[in-house]
C-alpha cells in the first residue's frame, strides 16, 4: 500500500506483494487507445544501433523522500526504488507470484513454514555477493522498533527466521498466515553496507545500492533522479541504459516537455488524455494507453479532530459530496465510482456494500442529529460555524478540481471548506505522518491482496507504526483482519472482508470518491511494451528504442 498524492506516470509493482485474489483481477481490462493513422505507419521499424546509450525520460510529479525502499510509504519513492532493489518474490504481468531473488520456495508445516532457495548468481551493485545473510539482515531491520518503516507488522508475525547455509532462508509462523509468501516481495537490503548504520542519516538514503535492474547514478533534489542499467543484473541487463526521472510538479509543464521531446513517458491528466492529445501530429509521435488504475481516491478525516469524532458528521459529508459530479467534472468521465478500498469487480469486493449516494437533504438530517443547525445559509453548532481545511498535494489537477467540487457541494449545506495545496514531501512528513490535519484528499495505490488494507484501517497501524493516519480504531475490524489472514479458505476470507467493508461503510473514516483511470503515454520509438493487467511498466527493463526508416 502506497500513498499516491499525484498522478503516477507509470505503474511499477509495489513492495508489499500479495497472492490472494490474483485471478479476480483478470477482469480488469487494458487496451491501447487507437491512434490517428499517419504517414509513418507503413515505414519499417528497426532497433537503434546506439540503443546502449539511450535514456528513457520519465515525468515524475514529486520528488522521492529517500531511496531506501522499505523506509517510505509514498509512491514517488516506490516508483524509483522498485528499479534499484529486488524482493525474494514479485508479481508478473498477470499478478502471479513468481521467483525473484529466490529461485524457488517450499511451503510446509500446514502453511506455517516457507523455505526460500536463493539464487547463487546475484551480486550487489558494488560487486559484493548476495547471500541469505542479507535477507536475514533485512528481516531483523524490519522488526527492529528503531527502524523508521510503516511495514513492520508484516514481519513481526514471523515466529522464527533462520539461514541454512549461504543460500537458504526459512521463516516459520505460529499460525497460518495467508499473505506470508507475498510479503517477501519487500526490498532486500545489503547487510555489509547498512549494518550498524543510522537509517535516518546513512548516505545510502541518497546513494542506494541494490541488486535490481538499474543502479543509482545521481540525484539532484527537486530536479531529477538518474539511474543507469545494471550490466550484471541476474536476469540480463536492461536494454534501455538510463532512466531519468524528471521531477515536474506541474502537470501542464510536464505535458509541454513531452511534446517538446523533454520527456518520453508520463501519465496524462484526464483533460490531456481526452482533449489535448488527439491530433495527427501527436499520435504520430506518441502512443496512449488507458486502464483502471490499482488505486482509489478518498477524502480522509482526522478522527482526533473534535469536528469529525461524531460518526453522523462523517456520514453526512459522504452524502453531501456528489461523486458523479466529481467524475464528470474533474475526471471528464475517466473514472469509476468508489465505495470502499476494495477494487470493484474483484472477488473480495462486496457490490452490495452501503453506498453514500448524493443526498444533501439526508446530510442535513444527520447533521441536525449531531447538533448542527443551518441559520442564514451557515451551518452552526453552539454559535460556531462548521468549517475545515482540505489538504491536497500539488501537481495533480484532477485532485484539485475534485476538492473544488467538494467545496461547492458542502457550501450548499452551509459548510465552508478551505483548500490548501501543499508540496508533497512536506505534506507527508510534516502533516500526514504527524496527524496535523483536519481532512486530506489523497489516494492509495493497492495490491490485489485485500489484507493490504489492514495497514490503513487497523489500530495497530496508526502512524507512525503503519499508514492509518486517520487514527481509525475499531477492535471488531482488527479481529476480522486477523481471521482473514489466518485462513487459506477463500470463502471464509470473503466472508470476513465483506464484513470489514460493511463496518468501514458504517463508520465512514473516509469518504471514498473514485478509482481513476491510468493514462500513460510513451514515445512511439520505445518498443517492447506489452499491456497486461499489471499495466505497462511491470517489466521496463525489456523495453528498447527503435527508429523509423524508409
Amino acid at each position: 500500500m502506497k500513498l499516491s498524492g499525484y498522478k503516477k506516470s507509470n505503474k511499477y509493482l509495489l513492495f508489499i506483494l500479495a497472492v490472494i485474489g490474483v485471478s479476480a483481477l483478470a477482469a480488469i481490462f487494458f487496451y491501447s487507445k487507437p491512434g490517428v493513422k499517419n504517414s509513418r505507419s507503413k515505414k519499417i521499424i528497426k532497433p537503434l544501433k546506439n540503443y546502449q546509450n539511450s535514456s528513457l525520460i520519465i515525468g515524475l510529479p514529486a520528488d522521492a523522500t529517500n531511496l531506501i525502499g522499505n523506509m517510505a510509504a509514498d509512491a514517488p519513492t516506490a516508483e524509483v526504488t522498485s528499479q534499484i532493489y529486488d524482493g525474494l518474490v514479485r508479481y508478473n504481468r498477470n499478478f502471479k507470484i513468481v521467483p525473484d531473488l529466490a529461485k524457488s520456495w517450499k511451503i510446509s508445516n500446514g502453511g506455517k513454514t516457507i523455505t526460500f532457495y536463493l539464487r547463487r548468481n546475484v551480486y550487489w551493485q558494488n560487486g559484493q555477493k548476495f547471500t541469505a545473510k542479507d535477507v536475514m539482515f533485512t528481516y531483523r531491520l524490519m522488526v527492529n522498533p528503531k527502524t523508521p518503516t510503516p511495514y513492520a507488522e508484516e514481519y513481526l508475525k514471523v515466529y522464527k527466521a533462520q539461514t541454512i547455509g549461504k543460500y537458504i532462508f526459512r521463516v516459520t509462523y505460529k499460525k497460518p498466515y495467508a499473505p506470508a509468501l507475498s510479503s517477501w516481495g519487500l526490498s532486500i537490503l545489503p547487510e555489509k553496507l547498512l549494518k550498524g548504520k543510522n537509517l535516518l542519516t546513512t548516505k545510502l538514503r541518497s546513494r542506494p545500492v541494490g541488486t535490481g535492474p538499474y543502479e543509482f547514478d545521481k540525484w539532484i533534489h527537486g530536479y531529477e533522479i538518474v539511474l543507469k542499467a545494471n550490466p550484471h543484473y541476474f536476469m540480463g541487463a536492461p536494454r534501455i541504459k538510463r532512466l531519468v526521472y524528471k521531477i515536474v510538479p506541474d502537470i501542464s509543464s510536464m505535458f509541454l516537455m513531452l511534446k517538446s521531446n523533454g520527456i518520453s513517458y508520463m501519465g496524462l491528466s484526464p483533460i490531456q488524455y481526452k482533449y489535448e492529445s488527439n491530433g495527427k501530429g501527436f499520435n504520430s509521435k506518441f502512443k496512449k494507453y488507458i486502464h483502471p488504475s490499482l488505486s482509489f481516491t478518498f477524502l480522509g478525516y482526522n478522527l482526533l479532530d473534535p469536528l469529525f469524532k461524531n460518526v453522523n458528521v462523517r456520514r453526512a459529508l459522504s452524502y453531501a459530496i456528489n461523486k458523479k459530479e466529481i467524475i464528470k467534472g474533474a475526471l471528464f468521465g475517466l473514472g469509476i465510482h468508489c465505495y470502499g478500498p476494495f477494487m470493484p469487480g474483484t472477488y473480495f469486493y462486496d457490490k452490495n456494500v452501503k453506498k453514500y449516494r448524493y443526498n444533501p437533504h439526508k446530510a442535513l438530517r444527520l447533521l441536525r442529529q449531531a447538533g448542527w443547525r443551518l441559520k442564514s445559509g451557515i451551518l452552526k453548532k453552539n454559535g460556531i460555524p462548521f468549517r475545515f481545511t482540505i489538504l491536497t498535494p500539488q501537481g495533480n489537477q484532477e485532485r484539485l478540481s475534485a476538492a473544488e467540487i467538494i467545496q461547492q457541494n458542502l457550501k450548499k449545506i452551509g459548510i465552508k471548506a478551505e483548500i490548501r495545496v501543499m508540496e508533497w514531501t512536506s505534506l507527508i512528513s510534516e502533516f500526514i505522518m504527524k496527524k496535523k490535519f483536519q481532512t486530506v484528499l489523497l489516494g492509495f495505490t493497492i495490491t490485489p491482496d485485500p489484507y493490504d488494507n489492514a495497514s490503513i484501517f487497523t489500530g495497530s497501524n496508526i502512524v507512525p507504526k503503519g499508514l492509518n493516519f486517520t487514527s481509525f480504531n475499531n477492535p471488531e475490524i482488527d479481529v476480522l483482519f486477523r481471521k482473514a489472514r489466518s485462513t487459506f479458505n477463500l470463502k471464509k476470507q470473503k466472508k470476513y472482508y465483506f464484513e470489514i467493508q460493511r463496518i468501514l461503510a458504517k463508520e465512514a473514516p473516509y469518504t471514498f470518491l473514485y478509482v481513476p483511470y491510468a493514462m500513460p503515454v510513451v514515445v512511439r520509438t520505445v518498443k517492447g511494451i506489452k499491456p497486461a493487467p499489471a499495466g505497462i511498466g511491470y517489466d521496463i527493463r525489456k523495453w528498447y528504442y527503435a527508429e523509423f526508416t524508409d
